[in-house]
């Protein structure tokens, strides 16, 4: 049963009546207390927190006016029925003022009394599942926020995370983070005969795993998507967290990662993680460090526990690594001539490696080249055709010549490709005009890709570049600024306002606002009204007028 209900009253006789009386179990209702007085009933509201009390107005001790009041100024929302043998209106009048639902006389009319509690009872149980929802819906669209977030530290976009993303008795920057890089294995070659559709869905299935792979109660974690077929996965420790049991569990919660997907989707994964906790600025340089780690050990089912001597060990190897970060931050950053400049210096390089390396550069050119078509085929630079095409060339180069050759190819491709700025330029701009016509409404960065025809990470690139802002803080000083206007210049409640820009739920919009603009929406209001002109409204009704405009002007 999942409504409480109290009894309230100083006839035994009719408390008895009420317990028998009504078909409780029939309603779903469970009595958890009975009470002869408003003084022992409230200790059993505190005791157990009822969602419906039937209650008589006179009693001793405390009658059933005043526990009302002493109820409702203990900040309980409970539904009451009162009960009475008065009919005087100012008893009807002072319940009602308290929240009372409704008002029977006694003697009471038990039929009448069951459809009151049933019908209070279905709305309890409405208003409960309403609230879940919004509080379910809030919780996706913080956790939807949290990862965007997340994915730009990741990406190097952000430094850190802003003031109303962090706990108030933690802030963000006192977070560390244990890193996990997980890749499906073999994934590039082996999805290029899929659809996109197929891959979106393996891509959510494989995700969705992640979300739940560690068991128990362990740290809160997030799921980062990187790019088609390889995930982040955050694990938060709090400062005072020790370092020694943190860094004890990585390896197990890898292997825990690596078994739920296998078991669950048939697929493979490899994982890399740091063996530090990081703070935020290094998480983004720790994520490239772990992206070259899983490239210059590839096989399948990998487990990589990398310290920063083997990282610089890898690095070491591979001089030229850096100079194919370079080429992949060209492409990211839409520079055609820095991408080219990249590959040819690329060239130009290896001749002068030392013989000995020889089979480290072509195992390099190899993750090299897999690594720049997979990030081709996240920027949409690359169609299912032509990525099939370089697939089968380099599946069949057996030298340092054959993969050079792959490496021309993919130049001449870039050559062709129309990243320049004016492209970008407008499509940010549709972007913005999009924002501003769907403030109100649930959007995010998968709609206005979809709606612009491009990925999400070449959306979210652009976007970044374009504005100086990730789209979350966009959207949401957007939505403020529309809101501070509004509280200006219209005599809209705050529910309504919320509403118009896009927050359903009062109590967040405002605690958002407050955390944008300082103070709550109704002391910005208060603060913005002109002293001695009237209100807002006023200004807003003149202002509309021909001949008053052209006399205030």
């Amino acid at each position: 049963m999942d409504i409480k209900a109290l009894l309230i009253d100083d006839e035994p006789l009719i408390l008895n009546h009420l317990k028998n009386a009504i078909p409780w179990n029939e309603l779903g209702i469970e009595l958890v207390g009975t009470a002869r007085n408003g003084v022992k009933g409230l200790e059993l509201v505190v005791e157990y927190e009822p969602d419906l009390i039937l209650c008589d107005i006179r009693m001793p001790l405390m009658d059933g006016l005043e526990f009302l009041r002493k109820l409702r100024q203990l900040g309980y929302e409970t539904e009451v029925i009162m009960l009475t043998g008065y009919q005087e209106f100012e008893y009807a009048r002072l319940a009602l003022q308290h929240g009372v639902k409704d008002y029977i006389l006694k003697p009471i009319n038990y039929t009448e009394l069951e459809a009151a509690i049933g019908k209070l009872a279905d709305e309890v149980r409405c208003r409960r599942s309403e609230r879940r929802n919004a509080e379910q819906e809030l919780q996706r669209m913080t956790g939807l926020a949290h990862e965007k977030m997340m994915f730009d530290v990741l990406m190097g976009f952000a430094d850190g995370l802003p003031r109303y993303w962090a706990a108030e008795e933690e802030q963000g920057g006192e977070l560390r983070y244990g890193l996990f890089l997980v890749d499906l294995d073999g994934y590039a070659q082996h999805t290029v005969s899929w659809t996109e559709q197929e891959r979106k869905l393996w891509n959510f299935a494989v995700r969705n795993v992640l979300q739940e792979a560690i068991p128990g109660q362990q740290p809160h974690y997030t799921v980062v998507q990187m790019r088609q077929g390889e995930w982040c996965v955050l694990i938060e420790f709090a400062r005072r967290s020790r370092d020694e049991a943190a860094l004890e569990r990585l390896e197990e919660w890898a292997r825990e990662i690596q078994r739920a997907v296998k078991q669950h989707i048939k697929l493979t994964v490899s994982l890399a993680w740091n063996q530090e906790l990081l703070n935020l600025r290094a998480l983004s340089g720790a994520y490239n460090k772990l992206q070259r780690g899983l490239m210059l050990h590839a096989g399948h089912e990998q487990l990589l526990p990398l310290t920063e001597d083997a990282l610089a060990h890898d690095a070491a190897a591979v001089s030229e690594w850096q100079l194919v970060e370079e080429i992949t931050s060209g492409l990211k950053m839409f520079d055609k001539s820095k991408v080219e400049q990249g590959l040819e210096q690329l060239k130009t390089n290896l001749p002068h490696i030392s013989e000995r390396s020889v089979l480290g550069i072509e195992k390099f050119l190899q993750y090299s080249i897999i690594h720049l078509l997979r990030e081709m085929r996240e920027l949409d630079f690359m169609n299912s055709q032509e990525e099939g095409k370089m697939w089968q060339h380099l599946q069949h180069s057996q030298n340092v010549k054959d993969l050079l050759n792959v490496i021309t190819e993919l130049e001449s491709h870039i050559r062709e490709l129309e990243i320049n700025k004016k492209s970008s330029e407008l499509l940010m701009v549709s972007a913005g005009e999009y924002i501003q016509r769907n403030l109100s409404t649930d959007i995010g960065v998968d709609d206005i890709a979809n709606y612009l025809n491009i990925s999400s990470s070449y959306f979210s690139h652009l976007f970044k570049n374009y504005y100086g802002e990730t789209f979350v803080e966009h959207l949401r000083k957007q939505r403020m600024e529309l809101a501070k206007t509004m509280l200006r210049l219209t005599s809209r409640s705050v529910t309504e306002i919320g509403v118009l820009v896009g927050y359903s739920d009062r109590r967040y919009f405002s605690k958002v606002f407050q955390r944008y603009a300082g103070v709550t929406p109704t002391e910005y209001r208060e603060q913005e009204e002109l002293p001695g002109s009237g209100n807002a409204q006023e200004n807003v009704r003149t202002d509309s007028s021909g001949d008053s405009n052209k006399q205030q002007t």
